[in-house]
């Protein structure tokens, strides 16, 4: 019996070793506590990366069920070392025509993973810092929403890209 279960433990761990993500280079998630609130800031510092390789980067949202729009509006915002900032305001679907969430998982939570930015290079030595803040309105106001409920945690992840 102990024979079976050390070779099932091998057996799963050469599968976590080979199941790998080679692409992967950074993949951080920010827990939001309650509800992501308007003037709340999601930030990801990114250092050391190697500036002759060209990455493609994501925001990976987890929600709920209690998500309860058709798409999501997002503010993020790139500094450079230098003080550079290049803003843009992004706009993902989350739900299909029929009301249903998108995204991974079977279950009460989904996963997204978005397409942010592609074939981005990193060209000076220092820090990065990526934001990211909700940008939601109900259709026909205004202001914007306070709290946005469903959502549970936000994530960045860069990858390399394979020529």
């Amino acid at each position: 019996m102990r024979k079976l279960g050390g070779r099932f433990l091998g057996i799963l761990f050469v599968i976590s070793i080979f199941s790998c993500d080679s692409k992967q280079v950074y993949d951080q998630y920010k827990s939001i506590p309650g509800a992501w609130a308007k003037d709340s800031v999601v930030e990801f510092e990114i250092k050391n990366l190697d500036s002759l390789q060209t990455y493609n980067l994501f925001f990976n949202v987890r929600n709920s069920n209690a998500y309860k729009y058709n798409n999501l509006f997002l503010i993020s915002n790139m500094k450079f070392p230098n003080g550079k900032q290049v803003t843009d305001t992004l706009e993902y679907e989350m739900a299909y025509p029929n009301g249903e969430l998108m995204g991974a998982g079977a279950g009460e939570i989904k996963e997204n993973k978005l397409w942010y930015k592609e074939n981005v290079r990193f060209l000076e030595e220092g820090t990065y810092t990526i934001t990211l803040e909700q940008a939601m309105r109900e259709n026909g106001e205004v202001e914007g929403i306070q709290k946005l409920e469903g959502i549970l945690e936000i994530g960045f992840r860069i990858e390399k890209t394979i020529n």
